[in-house]
Parts: structure tokens; sequence; C-alpha cells
């Protein structure tokens, strides 16, 4: 019997290709376990999945800027890569797969120490931090933009394009609506600031929730901790965040303001869904969901407003916009093909298994 752990961790964006791969890795008789932190948001969403044993390490994050944790957080990483390596050495899995983060980067090099095949998985267009440390000890790495290879060595990356969630296609507006308590009188809007939310988009919501809700009915994926109990009205519903409904969510949304993450605009893509993306500034990240959302913006399936020009006002008015020319959108997203990137990927990893 074959054995894969995975590894991926720090924010959903680093687990929902994991999510996808799982269950098709358990259908065809895999032992599967998954590498994480001890406390990270990873350990959670995979508590939720059966038949999978979760290993947690010790973690330290990977920070561009100054910080006091910076100098514990080296020894946190050192604990960790001798766990993982302990842990990879008496699992023996056949194969490792990383979707990065900061917790993959000690699993990906005691893999390597311990002569283990591993894959990597790069959402965006261009490669993260711990992407980057890891790669060189990795086998290959599946890129989801085919730009992405052009960074990379020649022949260690392969273009496989966006791994989608089966279940996210199989939602349905009517159980979204009873979810949230809508009815159809007014379109609806999706708000999401990724899973660990983001403080400025939900005050411009907050600010401009009189004049939002006028026209819509919002539904606001806030993050945790990020829920305002006082705000309760009709046509305005918030989470921090929400696992198993969210394909009836999706599917009843006309439009989805959002993060520019690879994995949630690919998401949406692949369900038609217009979007105005708000991404992490640079003073925030490296600048990739710039990047994402600049190329989904040249190819029409989007439009961008920049956390600078963020006010309650915009958002208002760029929303509308989005709302009201929404089938050139959708016209645009209809001719993409979806390239079976989940089959390409299962068949890389057995590829690798094998060698």
């Amino acid at each position: 019997m074959k054995k894969i752990l995975f590894t991926g961790g720090g924010s959903a964006g680093h687990v929902t290709v994991n999510l996808a791969l799982i269950p098709r890795f358990i259908e065809e008789g895999w032992l599967v376990g998954y590498i994480g932190s001890e406390s990270g948001i990873e350990r959670q969403l995979i508590a939720e999945v059966p038949d999978v044993l979760y290993h947690p390490i010790a973690t330290g994050k990977l920070r561009r800027y100054m910080d006091i944790q910076n100098i514990k957080d080296p020894f946190k990483v050192v604990k960790g890569l001798y766990q993982a390596y302990r842990l990879i050495k008496e699992e023996k899995p056949n194969v490792i797969f990383s979707k990065g983060g900061f917790v993959s980067v000690p699993v990906v090099i005691a893999a390597w120490m311990n002569r283990v095949p591993v894959l990597i998985h790069e959402s965006d267009l261009t490669p993260g931090l711990a992407n980057r440390i890891s790669i060189p000890f990795a086998t290959g790495v599946c890129t989801t933009f085919p730009e992405t290879g052009d960074m990379l060595r020649s022949g260690k990356s392969r273009h496989v394009g966006a791994v989608i969630r089966e279940e996210v296609k199989l939602g349905t507006a009517e159980r979204g609506r009873a979810i949230c308590g809508f009815n159809r009188s007014k379109p609806v809007m999706l708000i999401m600031g990724g899973s660990l939310g983001a403080r400025k988009i939900n005050q411009a919501v907050r600010d401009g929730l009189k004049e939002l809700t006028a026209y819509f009915q919002i539904v606001h994926l806030c993050g945790k901790n990020q829920v305002d109990s006082a705000l309760e009205m009709p046509s305005y519903r918030q989470f921090e965040y929400i696992t198993e409904e969210l394909p009836d969510v999706l599917a009843m949304a006309d439009v989805i303001v959002s993060r520019a993450g690879s994995n949630s605009i690919y998401e949406f893509l692949a369900l038609k869904k217009p979007m105005l993306l708000i991404p992490l500034t640079r003073q925030q990240s490296r600048g990739d969901q710039i990047l994402n959302a600049q190329s989904f913006q040249k190819a029409g399936y989007c439009e961008i407003l920049y956390e600078e020009r963020l006010t309650p006002w915009t958002l208002m008015q760029e929303s509308v916009k989005l709302y009201e020319n929404r089938q050139t959108y959708v016209d645009a997203m209809s001719g993409t093909k979806e390239m079976g990137a989940l089959q390409s990927v299962y068949d890389w990893i057995n590829e690798v298994a094998k060698a």
C-alpha cells in the first residue's frame, strides 16, 4: 500500500489544493497523512477530513520585516526540521506533496534528507518565499500560471493549471439563500477577505453598509474574531469563514469582492463569477496578489480596486459597476477551458512515487 504525506499551511490558501487532492488518494487506497503546524488553520481544516492522520511539528514564520520573533523563530524551524526528519524516516512515504507556507519548508528539506521525492505546488504567478527556499530540494514544481515556469530551472516545472475542488461546483443558489435568509428581491454580493480576514475591507464594508445593502444582499466572510455582533440587518449576513456551505454561497452570489489569492480567484473563474479584486498591497506582501489580479483583469475576468483607493464610496461605485456589466465578465470567462489540473497533478505524483 502506497503512502503519501501532504504539507502546507499558514492560511486556507495553502491547504485548499491539498483538500482537493486528498479524497482522490484515499479513494485509490493510499495511506494519507498530513504534516502541519501545531495550531495553524490547516490543523482545523484537516480535522474535518476522515482517514487522514495529522502530524503537528514546530514552526517558525518566515518574515520579510523586522520583528522580535525573528530571533526566536529560527530555533522553532530547526526543531520542526528535526521533527519532520524523524517523522518521515518512520513513516517512509512514497512521496510528499507540498502546497507551501512556512510550515512546509522543514518538511521539504527533511524529505530531501530522507531521499523521499517531493512535488511542490505554486498557485501564484511568482513563487512565494517558502517555495523559493524549498524548490532546490524538490523533484518538481506544479505551476498554475504558465509564466511561472519561466522563473524556474528548466525541466523542473510543469504547467498544470488551477486545481479546483470538485465540491465547489456542486452548490445551489437555493441552499445559499436558505443559509443566509436571503430572497430574490436584490442581487447578492459575496465579500471575502481571505481566511484570516482583511480589516481594511471589513471597515469599508461596515462604514458603507447602509448604501451597499440598499442595492445588494451581502454575505460577508470577515475572518477569525472579526464578526461585529452589533450589526444585524436582513440584507447582511456575516461569518468568520465557512467551509461546507461555501459552494452554496458561491452559487448564490451574483458578484464577488475578494482578495486576489490564486486558489480563490481560479475557483471564481471556474464558476464564472464576476470579481472585484482588492489585492494585498506591496507593503503587506511580495506583490503576488497584484500580479494575479492584473493577469485576470487583462483576460477580462475582473476589475481591480487597489487598497490605496478603497473607501466606502469607491467600494459601492465599483461594485455596482461590476454588477451592471456582469455579462461582459461572464462572457470572457465562458471562453476558458478547464485543463484537468487535478488529474494532471495526481498523475505526476504517481509518476514520481514509482520512480
